[in-house]
């Protein structure tokens, strides 16, 4: 099965590799092609190495989403959360979902270092 979903992710983050690691156990029909960016630009992203570390990045059907959007999209690609996935299509929920991730960015480095110990 090829990927409809791609999701860049800080594998330098251990907060990052922990989410990344339920997910990946959660795709059980592998339909999320999942790429490290700590290392380096990856070659099949249209997207800066630095703004792909600075906010969630993910390819959902060709379309490059950003933040909350591309959460959705990976949720929608596994079964379980696809129903959170579908409900973040609604423009008011999916601002919400970004108003919370936006406050989640603002805290991350003090979340990171508490996932570092």
């Amino acid at each position: 099965m090829s990927s409809a979903v791609t999701v860049w992710y800080d594998g330098a983050c251990p907060l990052c590799l922990r989410e990344i690691g339920v997910v990946r156990k959660l795709d059980r029909r592998g339909a999320i092609k999942f790429v490290d960016v700590s290392a380096g630009q990856p070659e099949s992203c249209p997207i800066d190495q630095s703004e792909l570390l600075a906010r969630f990045h993910a390819s959902e059907d060709g379309e490059v989403l950003s933040g909350a959007a591309a959460f959705a999209a990976m949720w929608r690609a596994i079964p379980m959360l696809r129903p959170l996935g579908l409900l973040a299509r609604n423009a008011a929920v999916l601002r919400v979902l970004e108003r919370i991730y936006t406050v989640f960015l603002r805290h991350r480095p003090k979340l990171q270092k508490l996932f570092r110990r």
